[in-house]
Formats: C-alpha cells, sequence, structure tokens
C-alpha cells in the first residue's frame, strides 16, 4: 500500500512503468506518460492514479499544521569560480 510522505523510499508504477509516483517526506514525484486509452487497460491505469491521487490528497487533508508553502533545501552560497579561459 502506497503511503503517502512516510518515508523516501516507495515507488508506484502504473502501467508497468509508464507513469511512476516517487514517494518522498517532503513531496511526492510523478514522472512519465500515461496514456489512458479507452479501454479495459486504461480504465485500470486511471484507477490507479486516481487511487493514487485520492490517498495523497486525504493525507494533505488531514494535517491540521499544514504550511503554505515547504521549506526547501537552502541554495548553496553562490561563489566565484575563476575563468580557466583567461
Amino acid at each position: 500500500m502506497f503511503k503517502p510522505y512516510s518515508n523516501d523510499d516507495d515507488v508506484l508504477n502504473i502501467q508497468g512503468d509508464a507513469l511512476t509516483v516517487s514517494n518522498g517526506t517532503a513531496r511526492i514525484v510523478l514522472n512519465g506518460t500515461l496514456e489512458l486509452t479507452q479501454d479495459q487497460r486504461g480504465l485500470k491505469a486511471a484507477l490507479a492514479l486516481k487511487e493514487a491521487l485520492d490517498t495523497i490528497v486525504a493525507t494533505l487533508q488531514s494535517q491540521a499544521n499544514l504550511p503554505a508553502k515547504i521549506k526547501d533545501e537552502p541554495d548553496a552560497k553562490p561563489g566565484v569560480v575563476q575563468n580557466p579561459f583567461q
């Protein structure tokens, strides 16, 4: 069972590996191209995607102190790099 935001390891594959839903403790990443064809295969893929998104939405809605925006990793301070061509 896919538990959103529970770890950084789980990956849910939909329609083989056409679409991957990668779990994370701060964000969930969707990658790929999913074709929802008008047949049983397309219905199965659409239902899998809906179940994943419904679970993600329910998890977010259940958090009482959901921030407006997560704090991203701080950018590394820009340094000066000497031009090797000078």
